[in-house]
């Protein structure tokens, strides 16, 4: 899969649909409330299934979860029955092991869809507070099958089997083992690997790229003195809206990165920016035109 090369070919006035499977959050913007917004400025059509329903992001005391689990096999049925066609199936944040089996579902139902994992669990050496080892495992399975992967560090490591903790809290690994985690995640089945969020201390933040036919890039840019929940599931989301663009692997990640920094430092001008969530809203625009010639 060269860098020069679209991972999706956009076929003229057609409007692509994207499965997306994340959960919906009141308060405190991530997944769906991230993905349907992104996704439908680069002129896509955007069906999501709710794998949870939050009160708000985790990082907020007393938050409330729904788990969605026992409603999907026949919330999937339901589209079934009713000839959904689906182009791309977008993954995230999961509520149970057995959802990992209806997005299996979604692959068999659409064998042509493109397959992007961003596999939401764990950030800076540990796991998400509603993660069990059961549910990490599913999703290092999931893993496996994607056509698109993008892990930060921890998730690469948990999806590697190798162990976490305050080693990896700093996210500071040289190139060297940034190729390593790479090509050991390539070496699973993945087609297509972003391996998110690499800091060294050098006022930089660094993306590794790697692919099934060798290619292998590195995509920076300035690391901001701030961390914003959020951030990762925009990311991907604009990645997978540059794709579905029709734009190449190297130019989604960069759109991303430069997306995803611009929007920090909209959302750094927003009263109780930290805890709100990264704001993206005002810069919606260039995501639209992506599509532009």
């Amino acid at each position: 899969m060269s860098t020069n090369t679209a991972l999706y070919q956009r076929e003229g006035a057609y409007i692509p649909r994207v499965a997306a499977v994340h959960d919906l959050c009141g308060y405190g913007k991530c997944s769906l409330g991230v993905a349907i917004p992104v996704l439908s400025a680069a002129g896509c059509d955007v069906c999501p299934v709710p794998t949870g329903i939050f009160s708000s992001h985790t990082a907020f005391p007393g938050w409330y979860m729904h788990d969605t689990t026992e409603i999907l096999p026949d919330y999937l049925a339901a589209w079934k029955n009713i000839g959904v066609e689906i182009d791309a199936v977008y993954s995230g944040f999961l509520g149970a092991p057995e959802q990992v089996d209806r997005i299996r579902e979604l692959y068999a139902m659409y064998p042509k869809a493109l397959r992007v994992v961003d596999p939401v669990m764990a950030d800076h050496g540990k796991v998400y507070p509603t993660y069990t080892p059961e549910l990490c495992q599913a999703m290092a399975e999931l893993a496996e099958g994607a056509d698109i992967l993008t892990p930060n560090l921890t998730e690469a490591a948990i999806i590697l089997d190798e162990p976490i903790g305050d080693a990896w809290a700093g996210e500071n690994i040289s190139d060297d083992e940034a190729r390593r985690l790479v090509d050991g995640l390539l070496s699973k089945g993945t087609k297509t690997v972003v391996l998110k969020g690499i800091q060294r201390g050098d006022g930089q933040i660094r993306n590794f790229v790697g692919s099934q036919d060798g290619a292998f890039f590195e995509v920076g840019n300035e690391l901001l003195p701030y961390m914003l929940h959020g951030t990762g599931d925009l990311y991907c989301s604009c990645l997978l809206a540059a794709i579905m663009a029709g734009r190449t692997l190297e130019e989604s990640v960069r759109f991303a990165c430069d997306f995803v920094h611009d929007a920090m430092i909209v959302s750094s001008k927003q009263p109780e920016f930290q805890a709100r969530g990264v704001s993206f809203e005002p810069l919606l625009g260039r995501i639209a035109a992506l599509l532009e010639a």
